[in-house]
């Protein structure tokens, strides 16, 4: 089988194309330049590029480097900013995973004749057989699962996807890539949205590409005005540092951004909790078949965030998760994940949190 891997030059991409290549397939690896300025973190600097290319040299493969600035910066880059100046709070890696390596890269890997396309996500799809569907499972580590990043993935898509170290832990994977020598074996994991330097942060980032609007602070408890923010692009919905305790001595939790007024509302952590959460219209995608309205599920709603049960709900008013117990607001633009209630490794599908 020929197999193109997705190389980042971290050690997760360096084992998944060591196992392929010791499974016997025609392996290649592409790097993906995304980014054109510069970069110190995430998997687009100059240096994740050689681990790549020396990784490559070590395994016996033949390396490419495949230019998607442009592509990057239409669907995630600018996307990323008008979000923040919508006072949104987009999930950039999961929109470059749809976009771009399960979109772009999975169709220069047909046009370059290749059988499969491979990731060094934490995450399993399970082949289905007789007919039936593919399913996109948690990873074997349950610290490092990446499903959640991959939630918007479809059948097309598991059907052409291999991810080689689903089933390894964290340590396995690093085990296995000392075993082999590979460079990548110590290397720390990537952290940060790849394209703001860590000496940048975000918000030296975005207002360099957006003015900065200042906004009033309401609490809604109260309906008073208790103070002012500089930048309303650069609140959360769910943020809690900078804002300070109310008058009755309790912290103030971000609950809602209003774009249009300037406003910044804040409440108590039970005034702001909800179990309620629209998903934006045209977002939902699902791994196999929609859920039936009322549908059990489990959602999570953040990379690292604790599994809920939930039901989804769809009516002519649009689509939504009902929590059974009350959560932390979800802030609009993040990406809600669905996995099945009576098999919580399972995913289904997600939406973007409205």
């Amino acid at each position: 089988m020929r197999v193109l891997v997705a190389m980042s030059g971290g050690v997760d991409s360096s084992v998944a194309a060591a196992r392929l290549v010791g499974e016997g397939h025609q392996v290649v690896g592409a790097t993906l330049k995304l980014w054109g300025g510069s970069s110190d973190s995430g998997c687009c600097s100059v240096g994740d590029v050689d681990d790549a290319r020396r990784v490559a040299q070590q395994i016996g493969i033949p390396h490419y480097v495949f230019d998607m600035t442009e592509a990057f910066h239409a669907s995630v880059v600018d996307p990323y900013v008008a979000a923040h100046a919508a006072a949104r709070t987009p999930n950039p890696c999961v929109e470059c995973n749809r976009h771009i390596k399960f979109e772009r890269l999975l169709e220069r890997a047909d046009r370059l004749g290749f059988d499969m396309l491979a990731t060094g996500h934490h995450a399993r799809i399970v082949r289905g057989v007789a007919g039936e569907p593919h399913q996109l499972r948690r990873g074997a580590d349950p610290g490092k699962d990446q499903s959640y990043v991959l939630s918007m993935l479809g059948q097309g898509h598991l059907s052409r996807v291999v991810l080689p170290i689903g089933d390894l832990t964290k340590r396995e994977v690093r085990a296995r890539a000392a075993e082999l020598g590979l460079r990548t074996a110590d290397k720390p994991d990537s952290q940060d949205v790849c394209f703001i330097r860590s000496d940048e942060g975000r918000q030296r980032f975005l207002g360099q590409r957006l003015s900065f609007r200042p906004a009033t602070v309401v609490d809604t408890a109260t309906g008073d005005e208790v103070g002012t923010v500089e930048a309303l692009e650069l609140v959360t919905v769910g943020q809690r540092r900078g804002f300070a305790h109310g008058a009755d001595g309790t912290r103030r939790y971000v609950c809602a951004v209003d774009a249009g007024s300037r406003t910044v509302f804040v409440g108590r952590a039970e005034d702001v909790a909800t179990r309620t959460v629209p998903l934006a219209p045209g977002s939902l995608t699902w791994t196999t078949a929609e859920l039936a309205a009322q549908s059990p599920a489990i959602a999570q709603t953040s990379a690292h965030g604790r599994p809920t049960f939930c039901k989804f709900g769809r009516d002519e008013g649009g689509a939504w998760v009902r929590f059974d117990v009350a959560i932390r607001p979800v802030a609009p633009g993040q990406t809600v994940a669905l996995y099945a209630a009576a098999d919580p490794d399972r995913v289904l599908g997600a939406g973007i949190a409205a």
